[in-house]
């Protein structure tokens, strides 16, 4: 009877092992990806191949879909590097992060998702204000950068040292209705998120993401999904 019943426990946990393996992609190529509202392209930065995504000035922020991929809770990891593009306005930071939990726009209706993005270019501003607005969560089209840091100041943002033009590893970690997002691979989150705006149950695609006026790379992308 007892091996009976070790038996059924296995196949009952077998679907979750393979559900939790990692998915690995050196994004060397255009293969499996969607992008909207951004130019890409493959080259070597910095010594390194990935991706290059650029993103007008006056433009929405942009998505790169992972084609195939689902996400609900668990890790996302990549190394990414984000500077004001050519011409770019006063405000242009580098914006560039991670979507997840997505749900591509569709006909009249928006695209729906969370997502932790960088502002390079404050890692080392002068300004004080300025650095501490140098992560950020957002979860659009509802919570925009605007709308939370009226509304709830400082809650949203931190501070972290970083330069523009420079890979940077970032690591996000969602269980439910929390997420955390970790920089250059410390043990401890430089922002964290207790009400993920899509919920305990949120489940989606996962997209790299880029701000206006931002040209950005991406590099070794891995996601572990937890059952």
């Amino acid at each position: 009877m007892r091996i009976h019943r070790l038996i059924v426990l296995a196949l009952l946990c077998a679907p979750a092992l393979v559900h939790a393996q990692p998915t690995r992609l050196p994004l060397t190529s255009l293969d499996k990806l969607r992008p909207v509202n951004t130019q890409l392209d493959t080259v070597a930065f910095k010594g390194q191949r990935g991706l290059r995504a650029t993103q007008a000035a006056n433009g929405p922020d942009g998505l790169i879909h992972l084609d195939g991929v689902t996400f609900a809770n668990g890790t996302l990891e990549v190394e990414l590097a984000g500077a004001p593009a050519a011409g770019a306005g006063e405000g242009a930071r580098g914006f560039v992060g991670l979507a997840f939990r997505v749900q591509a726009a569709s006909g009249d209706a928006p695209a729906v998702y969370d997502a932790f993005y960088l502002r390079p270019t404050n890692g080392r501003a002068l300004d004080q204000e300025r650095r501490n607005h140098t992560t950020q969560y957002i979860s659009h089209p509802e919570w925009t950068w605007s709308r939370l840091r009226r509304e709830t100041p400082s809650r949203y943002e931190s501070y972290v040292d970083m330069l523009p033009d420079t890979w940077t590893r970032i690591r996000i970690a969602v269980q439910g209705d929390t997420a955390r997002l970790f920089v250059h691979g410390q043990e401890q989150p430089s922002l964290i998120v207790t009400d993920v705006k899509t919920g305990a149950t949120g489940r989606g695609g996962v997209a790299l993401w880029i701000g206006p006026g931002s040209v950005a790379h991406f590099r070794n992308l891995v996601v572990t999904p937890r059952p």
